[in-house]
């Protein structure tokens, strides 16, 4: 395609919302007109469904529950008053507490003011929350915010151990919809644990994040805990950002959740718009079943050229993978879908996997955040007349055109700035997309079976873990992995018990093996 012509394709199909100052440029992705009538019936019904969704159709038969992650910056659209009255008071309560805590308002026992937020979350209950702290907290931010999103010991001790001298003015969020994942559980009883160790109370110190009536919520409410939060069975938790999921950790750093939501709010309104040029979720959904034929066949590369987006990209692996990696599609056909995503950010990744992606496997199609305000003030020219932020712009560039002229399609998302605002925007245009592609592709966007059969087998496991330490107690001599297997009742798991007993022998748990350790077969297995 000469230059001419490209340059009126681009034209063409160039997205620009004013109020948002947003680009979205998808004329990079090789689709033609001819493809784009044959979509145009897929997008009616999208359009069609993605309007009933909002309006309280029920999304998950199997859970009869809503999707209302929409609500929560427009809550005008709730389907009920109670509903839309919840979500504003959540709203002001959220403020006024964050208001309260960097105020001094609410402060630890003995202490003037807190000093640092843990924040406890496994999956949307993190990636949300880490991607916004990163991409908007000031430097330095009111409360500084550390992570526990894993049930890793390791991981635990290192936020605790940097805590170390300022545990008792730190602020803890327990965000977790049940109360019973087991993550976050595990996080949170170390955490107390960490408390009690310093004979601190931890009560004063807590926050729950959580479904009403949740087991969390009655332990917060029973152990005198600071305040609670809800979190709806209606919001996903890869769509909870703009709940108090995501609104309590920005709040408490400072961020302008207001912004957040009206960004967010103007974005919904801009991609309900039922004619597929003038909507930048549609064309997003257009374009990534064009780059994958509609089955997934290649995969999603995220590049924001800015360091402050840098987790943007793990969290749309949560966000569009769980949503659309399904195994059956909605009449119950075995489809396989879903889209996967991966990338870290530019120009870093000019100098690490782009060299693949330019001449490699062509198994992917590219999308570029673009970010036109280089700094805050001027920048230095590093070379007459040329500054940092124009280098970082000119090898974005370079690489869409290199990566075009061998055939790799790529779309190109702009903002003017990393901003609250303009956060918002980006999250609810991609919520909007994956929902979008879930109706072109007829799956189910809005569950996650295979997220519970994974949590399910983990069970398993640690129920067998608790069998084989049964029948290591009751016997008086060692016994062999198959043995051990046997009278734990799990001849058909040999496997999975040598890894259990190699694992609690690794952390001193009063197992011991002796033999071979290169052949599991040959190890006697005893307690210590």
């Amino acid at each position: 395609m000469d230059a001419d012509v490209l340059w009126q394709r681009y034209q063409d199909w160039l997205y620009y919302h004013e109020g948002l100052g947003f680009y979205l440029d998808v004329s990079r992705v090789r689709f033609d007109d001819t493809f784009v009538e044959t979509m145009q019936p897929k997008f009616e019904k999208a359009f069609r469904d993605m309007d009933a969704l909002e309006k309280g159709a029920i999304a998950n038969p199997d859970e009869n529950r809503m999707v209302g992650h929409y609500w929560l910056r427009d809550a005008d659209l709730a389907p009920t008053s109670e509903l839309r009255q919840e979500i504003l008071k959540t709203l002001e309560d959220i403020e006024d507490f964050a208001d309260k805590v960097l105020t001094g308002g609410i402060h630890p026992p003995g202490k003037s003011q807190f000093t640092d937020v843990i924040s406890i979350g496994i999956g949307g209950s993190a990636l949300g929350p880490e991607f916004v702290s990163d991409a908007l907290a000031p430097v330095p931010p009111p409360l500084a915010i550390h992570f526990i999103d894993n049930t890793d010991p390791a991981g635990i001790d290192n936020v605790l151990t940097k805590l170390q001298d300022r545990l008792s003015s730190t602020l803890v969020l327990v965000i977790s919809k049940s109360g019973g994942t087991p993550e976050t559980r595990n996080g949170m009883i170390e955490v107390k644990k960490a408390y009690e160790s310093k004979n601190l109370d931890f009560a004063p110190h807590a926050i729950a994040i959580t479904g009403r009536d949740s087991f969390l919520d009655k332990l917060a409410k029973s152990e005198g805990w600071l305040g609670t939060f809800p979190m709806y069975d209606w919001v996903g938790g890869r769509t909870s950002e703009m709940s108090a999921v995501g609104l309590v950790p920005a709040a408490l750093q400072g961020i302008d959740i207001r912004e957040m939501l009206e960004g967010a709010k103007e974005m919904d309104a801009a991609t309900r718009t039922p004619q597929l040029k003038e909507n930048p979720a549609a064309l997003l959904a257009l374009s990534w079943y064009n780059a994958c034929n509609g089955k997934g066949e290649k995969d999603m590369v995220v590049l924001p050229y800015k360091d402050s987006l840098l987790l943007f990209s793990r969290y749309l692996q949560q966000l569009v993978m769980e949503s659309l990696g399904k195994e059956k599609d909605l009449d119950g056909n075995t489809v396989y879908q879903g889209i996967a995503v991966y990338g870290n950010k530019g120009s870093t990744d000019q100098h690490a996997y782009v060299q693949q992606l330019r001449e490699g496997v062509p198994n992917f199609f590219l999308t570029f955040i673009e970010v036109l305000e280089d700094r805050q003030g001027t920048s230095p020219e590093v070379e007459p007349g040329v500054t940092s932020g124009d280098y970082l712009s000119g090898l974005l560039q370079g690489t869409r055109q290199a990566l075009y002229e061998n055939q790799r399609d790529s779309i190109t998302v702009t903002i003017p700035q990393v901003n609250p605002r303009t956060v918002g925007a980006l999250i609810a245009l991609y919520e909007r997309a994956v929902g979008f592609y879930g109706f072109l592709v007829n799956i189910n966007a809005y569950h996650q079976p295979g997220v519970e059969a994974g949590k399910k087998a983990a069970a398993a496991v640690l129920d067998l873990q608790k069998r084989v330490m049964q029948v290591l107690q009751e016997e008086a001599t060692p016994l062999s992995v198959a043995d051990l297997a046997q009278k734990a009742e799990a001849s058909d798991r040999i496997e999975a018990v040598y890894k259990l007993v190699r694992h609690l022998q690794a952390n001193k748990r009063g197992v011991v093996l002796e033999g071979n350790l290169a052949k599991p077969s040959s190890l006697m297995v005893s307690t210590s």
